[in-house]
């Protein structure tokens, strides 16, 4: 740089800093080595063309580049592709000189007619007045007219040998063919990021003005690759900075780009499904004063990098390199959050709502509508949207949020309810009085002779109704405690805020107790905060149900007042995810546990089936320890002939038919062969009655030979808990 940057016009106004820093040599030009290597090979070789066309867009070193390309022309020690500096000529062709005669650089755009070219062909037949070669360099070549081309076209073609053209242009299409043919032709490109913002610091450097973490990405994003329009903006932000350098608010606030922590709280917003702190983003927004196109811009490009941490992992750091460590840790939490199918269905709704922004008339709606489609995903019942609820489920299933019966559906928004995934134990089934069983049938026993018919057992009489017991005299009820309202959440601290500020909390958390910075940490996310109340959304219902098990409330309580100066109750809730992955496959069962159905459903039909023909009148049943057990081979009552001795006539009544009241259970007096069929249902109901009870199974939700076994696993202990519940050993306790 060599104090090139002092350079200032009289009255202190100094030269911009795309002057100032212009490159001198083609070392110096960034970005552009498939331009500057071959052309630097030429001038090594000598193998130097007439004519040559730069094309590329604005501000990467077209113009540049063939004024360094005269220089090593004209140089005395030249052709040369590292020109010595000392000369007239590089004297005067280097930064801030005077320019050299034997130079000539002509805009294209106000000497572009026929005329023109004329002139120019007359200028070329002259010889250099000093040094080596006449050279023309005509900037913004495509704005010369037709005319004015085939005018040149000669003396392009075949020029003296002391003349050299560089045509340098935007749009090389728009220059004829006959022209770019007789040319060599060189394309341009925008500078990479990861080559400019380092460029950028060098300058930044080399001026002695600091710059403030998270700044020169939104130089180099406004700059759009081209180093003059970033030198540009650089250069506006260091005319405007204070004794500190350039921040990250006034770059923001100057450039029009959205703060990064608004587009953290719209994206935790959705994250969480929290449609209140959303559309209050919306309106910090719109009261803000930004374009609602920008933002909608922002925030696709900040789920543009979400996509890449959730697609790369680790690996992301390298092509997230521009930004800041602290802000590159959040978006991992917040691209874990959401999950690579919902990051991939919210961009598409992004990059949809920024076309259609495009002229409308009310794009404040356009941003509203935009946030409700983003906020449900349920709502979409095309393949994105049953993509981006599968994902969640999926999500739920490999941390262990499966086991669990009800909650809500996929894609709802609402949370279940911890409590109502908790399965109830089931009633235990009513033992109904034992018949006589019917033996099964056999190819070699022969039918048993009948007994007598047995007496029938008398109704036994109703029993007095109990007299009314005397009323004892009500104790004075104590009057209740008035319970502490819990204070608000603070002026100003809303949902997005406690978000925002959370890693100070659990930072705050792990010096109080390192279990519960180690279960909230992992496993819990900010849901609301409404009233005082703080809700931890977990993603396993386990885990919400460790949380409250043990202290852990108290501490996170501590930490927030400690942190934030926040005096509220936390309380816990399950995730949509572990909602939707706790429903089974065979459909959710609302409400409740499953009955003695569920268990034996053949008893309970068959139960069900026996007391339906006996109707109201069936004597209430026996103690179960009252019944005896039938023998295996007790003989079937005298009324009630095997099945296989039934005649094919008698079919049991149809279901529009009375109930047989003369007909009761273990064979009553006046039954006959009109009653078999409903003898043969009694008797399968009592078989199936008397059966010894087994206890109800634990329901196993979603299980597949797939999955592992946990006795076959050879898991006990620390390892089980840490691979099935997902938690992690702090320290191992060995009693003496």
């Amino acid at each position: 740089m060599s104090g090139v940057g002092d350079v200032a016009y009289p009255g202190g106004v100094t030269t911009a800093l795309y002057r100032r820093y212009r490159p001198d040599t083609f070392a110096d030009v960034i970005g552009q080595e498939h331009v500057t290597e071959p052309l630097v090979q030429a001038l090594r070789t000598g193998r130097i063309s007439h004519a040559y066309l730069f094309s590329g867009p604005r501000g990467c070193g077209k113009t540049t580049s063939a004024r360094i390309l005269a220089r090593c022309l004209n140089c005395h020690e030249g052709p040369t592709p590292e020109p010595c500096g000392t000369c007239p000529s590089c004297v005067e062709l280097a930064r801030g000189g005077p320019g050299s005669l034997d130079v000539v650089e002509i805009d294209a755009a106000s000497h572009g007619g026929v005329d023109d070219a004329r002139d120019l062909r007359e200028r070329a037949t002259f010889a250099p007045t000093r040094d080596r070669y006449k050279i023309f360099i005509l900037d913004e070549a495509h704005m010369v007219s037709p005319q004015g081309f085939n005018a040149l076209l000669k003396t392009v073609e075949e020029p003296p040998e002391h003349v050299k053209f560089v045509f340098a242009t935007t749009e090389p299409d728009k220059v004829i063919g006959t022209i770019r043919s007789r040319t060599h032709h060189y394309p341009f490109r925008l500078v990479p990021p990861d080559v400019l913002q380092p460029y950028l610091e060098q300058i930044l450097a080399a001026e002695g003005v600091p710059v403030g973490p998270g700044v020169l990405p939104l130089v180099v994003r406004a700059g759009g690759g081209s180093v003059r329009d970033s030198l540009s903006v650089l250069d506006q932000l260091v005319a405007g900075a204070g004794p500190d350098g350039i921040d990250y608010e006034s770059a923001v606030a100057l450039l029009g780009y959205t703060h990064a922590t608004l587009l953290d709280d719209v994206v935790g917003a959705i994250a969480a499904r929290d449609g209140a702190s959303a559309f209050r983003v919306v309106d910090r927004v719109i009261a803000t004063g930004h374009e609602p196109r920008r933002f909608v811009e922002d925030l696709l490009e900040r789920l543009r990098d979400l996509i890449v941490i959730a697609a790369a992992g680790e690996a992301s750091a390298a092509v997230l390199a521009a930004l800041p460590s602290d802000q590159v840790e959040r978006m991992r939490a917040q691209a874990a959050a959401l999950g690579p199918y919902e990051l991939s269905r919210s961009a598409d709704l992004v990059n949809a709502a920024l076309t259609e922004m495009t002229g409308a008339t009310s794009p404040r709606l356009h941003l509203e509508l935009l946030v409700a489609r983003l906020l449900l995903p349920a709502a979409d019942d095309g393949v994105v949207g049953l993509g981006a609820r599968l994902d969640r489920v999926e999500r739920a299933v490999a941390s262990g949020a499966v086991g669990a019966v009800g909650g809500a559906p996929a894609g709802s928004g609402e949370p279940a309810s911890p409590a109502a995934t908790v399965p109830t134990p089931p009633e235990r089934p009513v033992p109904s009085p034992a018949p006589t069983p019917v033996p099964s049938p056999g190819p070699t026993v022969p039918p048993p002779a009948p007994d007598p018919a047995p007496v029938p057992a008398p109704t036994p009489e109703p029993l007095p109704a109990p007299g009314p017991m005397p009323t004892p005299e009500p104790m004075p009820t104590p009057e209740p405690m008035p319970e502490p309202s819990p204070s608000p959440a603070g002026p100003g601290l809303a949902a997005e805020d406690v978000r925002r500020r959370w890693p100070e909390v659990l930072a705050t958390l792990r010096s109080l107790r390192m279990a519960t910075w180690v279960l909230v940490s992992q496993n819990a996310q900010v849901g609301e905060v409404t009233d005082g109340v703080v809700t931890l959304t977990f993603s396993t219902p386990q885990l919400a149900t460790t949380f409250r098990s043990g202290p852990h409330a108290a501490n996170v309580e501590r930490a927030l007042h400690e942190a934030l100066g926040l005096r509220a109750r936390v309380q816990t809730d399950v995730g949509p995810a572990a909602a939707a992955g706790a429903t089974p496959a065979g459909g959710a069962v609302r409400g409740g546990s499953a009955g003695p159905e569920a268990g034996a459903p053949g008893a309970a039909a068959a139960a069900r089936a026996a007391a339906s023909w006996d109707g109201p009148s069936a004597p209430a049943p026996a103690a179960p320890s009252a019944a005896r057990p039938p023998a295996a081979d007790a003989p079937a009552a005298a009324d009630e002939p095997p099945p296989w001795d039934v005649p094919p006539g008698d079919e049991p009544p149809p279901d529009d038919a009375p109930p047989d009241r003369g007909a009761g259970r273990g064979g009553r007096a006046g039954a006959g062969r009109a009653s078999s069929g409903a003898a043969r249902v009694r008797a399968a109901a009592a078989a199936a009655a008397a059966a010894p009870a087994t206890p109800p199974e634990d329901p196993v939700i979603d299980a597949s030979p797939d999955d592992p076994d946990l006795e076959d696993s050879g898991l006990v202990g620390a390892p089980l808990v840490a691979q099935m519940l997902g938690g992690t050993v702090i320290e191992e306790v060995e009693e003496p």
